[in-house]
């Protein structure tokens, strides 16, 4: 499987995943002129801007290591726009680490600020 479509996989997951734990699914890889927001969901009164990264495992290192605090910006400012367009709201930056040797989703809230 390439990259990219290992990538893809991973997002479906972790949107499953998050909607098994009762969030509801606004956005999949919506676009901005800073970047991509791979997820947004509504976790009760807050939205959730979800950053995916999948891996094989966690041998080389965690795979949220690979959101930089440049990657986190560019969430930031893509965040931004989403919320010019539909509106202010609590919000918070989560990644869902996954690890498709273990067929493992690993969950964390508030990341980053």
């Amino acid at each position: 499987m390439k990259a990219a479509e290992t990538g893809r996989a991973g997002e479906r997951l972790a949107a499953r995943c998050l909607q098994k734990q009762g969030c509801r699914l606004l956005a999949m890889n919506y676009r901005t002129r800073y970047g991509e927001i791979d997820l947004i969901v509504q976790d009760g009164d807050t939205v959730a801007f979800v950053e995916v990264k999948t891996r094989k495992d966690a041998a080389f290192a965690p795979a949220y290591a690979a959101v930089t605090p440049k990657k986190q910006e560019r969430l930031r400012l893509a965040a931004q726009q989403w919320m010019a367009e539909k509106g202010e709201c609590p919000a918070r930056f989560d990644v869902v680490e996954v690890y498709t040797a273990a067929q493992q989703v690993r969950h964390i809230k508030n990341a980053f600020t």
